[in-house]
This record gives structure tokens, sequence and C-alpha cells, in this order.
């Protein structure tokens, strides 16, 4: 761990330039009035900006990632085993479609505060003769 912790602390030092720009739009709860992080470790891994109160990761990828998509996908299903939901971008949509990209992540931690508020469904009442002698 401690390791992961160094290497997020120089990845934030030299962030990519989509990196650079989406957390432009991120930072000091500009977004939503949200807070986002930025290179934080979460177990095995390194994430590129969460938002730890809506549940939310998000990944700007470059072409590097088409080369390892098992990887990527085995990091997702522990990032969803730990209650988040991952976004993945490409650079160039980060860069020359910011707008969408913020929109479908409003939409996201939207969601995810409406689904949070929705109450459990009624436990069911049981049929006749169900617990009595």
């Amino acid at each position: 761990m401690a390791t992961n912790l160094v290497h997020a602390k120089s990845m934030r030092s030299a962030p990519t330039p989509a990196e650079q720009h989406l957390w432009y739009h991120l930072r000091a709860h500009r977004f939503l009035g949200l807070k986002f992080k930025r290179q934080k470790p979460f177990g095995p891994y390194i994430v590129d900006f969460a938002c730890l109160e809506r549940g939310v990761v998000i990944e700007v990828d470059g072409g590097q990632h088409g080369d390892d998509v098992a990887y990527d996908e085995r990091r997702d299903q522990w990032l969803a085993s730990q209650g988040f939901i991952v976004l993945r971008f490409w650079n160039h949509e980060v860069l020359n479609q910011t707008e969408g990209v913020l929109e479908r992540i409003r939409q996201v931690v939207e969601d995810r505060v409406f689904a949070a508020a929705m109450p459990s469904p009624p436990t069911p009442l049981p049929q006749a003769g169900e617990g009595s002698k």
C-alpha cells in the first residue's frame, strides 16, 4: 500500500493533458458542489478521480488502455465490489467533448443520489397460514 501512495503522489505531479483538463472542472467543489480526489489509491489500484460521497470513479484513458482490456475489467469489477461505479472516457473525449463528458458524469452522480434516496421495497406479508399454528 505504501508504494501505491508514493506512486499516486508522483502521478498527481505529472497529469496527462486530459487529466489536467478534467481536474480543472472537478476540483475545489466546482462540479455540482462535490468533492473529487485525484490519483486516489483504492486497494491494489489507483484511480484517476473519485467522488467518495457518490461512489463514482472516473478514469481517463489513453491508447495504452486498449492493450490490457482484461486488467481494466478486473479493476472495474473489484471497484464495483467495493460499491463504486466506474466511468471511462478517452483522452480525446475529455479534451474535445468536455461538455458531453461532464453531462455524463452529472447524470451518473444524480442517478446515484436518486437510487440511494429510494426506500427499500416493503417486506412481503406472509402467505395465509404461514407462521400460525
